[in-house]
């Protein structure tokens, strides 16, 4: 009998299946319309961590928990109102003291427009001097959560790192602890220009990125994520802005080969592959490395899409679903591949489906209404 290629610790000695580490911003959503000329937007939670931690959660029933701060005030209080509604646990929520107007504290507010057709989707965000971008090592306690509650998943990523000049230290602080503690540790690169470049730009997201890398088990991202956060090139795909072709799955699988060179300790590596023919229709699929093999998820060419912001981290819960339920790579890589496509047939960051939807998607089932 083979190894297995993740040494995950027992489900009974652990409070938690998963815990992230991140911002939860409060978006505001045009629906149709557009930022600049709407007259009422609708209201989700949302951040790349997070939303892992909620589709693990209200897709797949498992314990998770989520690592943040939020200002004490109505913003944050309605946050934390959607967040219950998810059930993502919020007892390692960290309440910050509010000044009134924002000076030195604030919520992070993310105006995003879906995009249509040729249109395509804009994010607008709002998020300097957050409670969560202030935290520093040492304000965490990661062996209570880790050891005395028991964690089986860490999930943090590159959205988090990007936040401050102190997150990549809280981060690193998370991730050494987690392998202390013998807890699987899965990073999401997640690269954000609008993050990065008013703190040193992709110069700084590699550096950053690059002295994390080697205390991550299970890498995931897109292949503007590896070049940009990394340094690794996909073949083929030199202006990625102007790119709508069809993605080279061979060639994302030399990249893959190039990254576990580097690093070694990545025991999985898994990527998106998105074409966007228009901003409503978009070819999916993704594949991913696991125990010195290749799996590749069934594509899905011609996929409409609602709202397109989320889907990466719906694949991300779906992936780490299947690998914490042991059910091996190629279930975890169709898992998070058609979790991820019915994330964005809804509104908001967050999933709205359920487990038998998912596997239905899965086993190629169609559209055909269910009576």
């Amino acid at each position: 009998m083979s190894a297995p290629i993740l040494n995950l610790k027992p489900k009974d000695t652990c409070k938690w299946d998963e815990v992230s580490l991140g911002e939860i911003m409060l978006r505001l959503d045009p629906g149709i319309g557009r930022v600049h000329t709407t007259r009422r937007f609708d209201v989700w939670e949302g951040g790349g961590e997070y939303n892992v931690a909620r589709g693990l959660k209200r897709c797949f029933n498992l314990r998770t928990a989520v690592v943040s701060a939020l200002a004490d005030n109505p913003v944050g209080c309605l946050v934390e109102d959607l967040i219950y509604q998810g059930g993502v646990d919020q007892s390692h929520m960290k309440w910050v003291k509010y000044d009134g107007v924002g000076r030195t504290v604030r919520n992070g507010l993310n105006f995003t427009e879906r995009g249509f057709g040729v249109r395509a989707a804009l994010g607008c965000s709002d998020r300097g001097n957050t409670a969560i971008s202030q935290l520093k090592p040492g304000e965490i306690d990661w062996d209570e959560i880790f050891v005395k509650e028991g964690t089986r998943w860490f999930h943090t990523g590159g959205i988090f790192a990007a936040l401050s000049a102190t997150t990549p230290l809280v981060a690193k602080e998370a991730l050494e602890a987690a392998h202390r503690d013998g807890v699987i540790v899965s990073y999401d690169l997640n690269y954000r220009d609008s993050l990065w470049k008013a703190i040193g730009g992709k110069a700084r997201a590699l550096e950053v990125n690059s002295e994390l890398a080697p205390l991550v088990d299970v890498m995931l991202g897109n292949e503007e994520d590896f070049t940009a956060s990394l340094g690794f090139e996909v073949e083929g795909l030199d202006n990625l802005e102007a790119h709508t072709g069809d993605l080279d799955t061979g060639n994302f699988r030399r990249m893959i080969e190039k990254v576990v060179a580097k690093y070694p300790n990545f025991k999985v590596v898994a990527t998106t592959l998105r074409t966007a023919r228009t901003a409503t229709v978009n070819d999916w699929g993704a594949i991913c490395y696991a125990g010195g093999e290749f799996y590749e998820a069934r594509p899905m060419p011609g996929l409409e899409i609602l709202d397109r912001v989320g889907g990466g981290d719906s694949f991300a819960s779906g992936l780490i679903y299947g690998f914490l339920a042991e059910k091996g790579p190629q279930y975890a890589v169709d898992c998070g591949c058609a979790h991820g496509a019915l994330a964005m047939t809804t509104p908001g960051d967050t999933t709205m489906v359920t487990l038998p939807e998912v596997e239905r998607v899965m086993k190629g089932g169609g559209a055909r209404v269910q009576r």
